[in-house]
């Protein structure tokens, strides 16, 4: 059972008193994202995500396996999200809730079903080898907004992933390993992010990037998958008070700005950290080279 505490009437009614006024507990606009920082491990495709007090950690993965029967040109490409207790006393581990099949059907169309990995790049051999990537989602701190958040986690990891690169030779694969061979960026076709907004007063107000309170005291959420082109991508209403068209058009125009600030801010992140590295892969070869000198 969940072990989430409601608000109490007193909480629900200040929120939506404040709503109705234009005003977030936290000082924000309606229209405005909390603080984003986003972070690369050591590991390519080991991305944190902090967004407010929302955290995560997304990781990207590769393995050679054997392409799907009806698809032999085309690699394999999965997203998984996790749950835990860690993220939220509301969560219990080994135990699936509606939350995280919701945002894992959500993620899987945002990104996997707008094919944003080129999947046919994959292939190693037709119908005998392929790479298959994972995208593994572990949430670290839970406070609204899980789905933006895990979106910009994936579509970071994959940017920054880099595979081993592998060849066939008289008809075998040969995997060659990172110290080998310069390993292999995935080829990303586009860039598209969720944009989440919840809606207020029978949807009269519209809010974007809700904190845990502001998702417990609103009527519903809205989902728009959209990249930089302003190629739509998916839209999901899941539940609650209707919107009307007039909204749903604003908040695209409102959604699609978004997005280009947040890829240029996973753009910023990425081009520091490959900065980092050559800085890093640099002071190593002079250290190396340094030590032959010496012996």
């Amino acid at each position: 059972m969940s072990k989430e505490a409601p608000l109490s009437l007193a909480e629900r009614d200040f929120i939506l008193d404040a709503v109705r006024e234009g005003v977030r507990l936290d000082g924000r606009e309606v229209d405005q994202l909390r603080p984003l920082r986003i972070s690369f491990g050591r590991e390519y495709g080991h991305v944190k995500v902090q967004l407010g007090k929302t955290s995560l950690v997304s990781r990207i993965s590769a393995e050679v396996t054997k392409p799907r029967d009806d698809r032999p040109f085309d690699g394999v490409f999965n997203i998984a999200m996790e749950l835990t207790a860690m993220g939220s006393p509301a969560w219990e581990n080994g135990r699936q809730g509606e939350l995280e099949p919701y945002v894992t059907h959500v993620l899987d169309r945002v990104i996997r079903h707008s094919n944003a990995l080129d999947t046919e790049s994959l292939c190693i051999l037709k119908g005998v080898s392929c790479w298959s990537i994972r995208a593994d989602v572990h949430v670290t701190d839970y406070d609204g907004n899980l789905i933006d958040a895990a979106c910009i986690g994936i579509m970071a990891g994959l940017q920054h992933f880099r595979r081993p690169d592998a060849v066939v030779k008289d008809g075998q694969v040969i995997v060659y390993g990172v110290e080998e061979r310069v390993p292999v960026p995935l080829n990303i076709t586009h860039k598209p992010l969720s944009v989440t907004f919840h809606t207020f007063c029978d949807g009269k107000r519209v809010v974007y990037d809700a904190t845990r309170k502001e998702e417990q005291a609103s009527e519903g959420d809205l989902v728009m998958g959209i990249n930089n082109a302003g190629d739509l991508c998916f839209v999901s209403k899941f539940a609650g008070a209707p919107v009307d068209a007039m909204t749903l058009i604003t908040r695209s125009s409102v959604a699609l700005n978004k997005v280009k600030e947040i890829n240029g801010m996973i753009d910023k992140a990425l081009q520091s950290d490959l900065a980092e590295r050559a800085k890093k892969g640099l002071a190593e070869e002079s250290r190396a080279e340094n030590d032959r000198i010496i012996a």
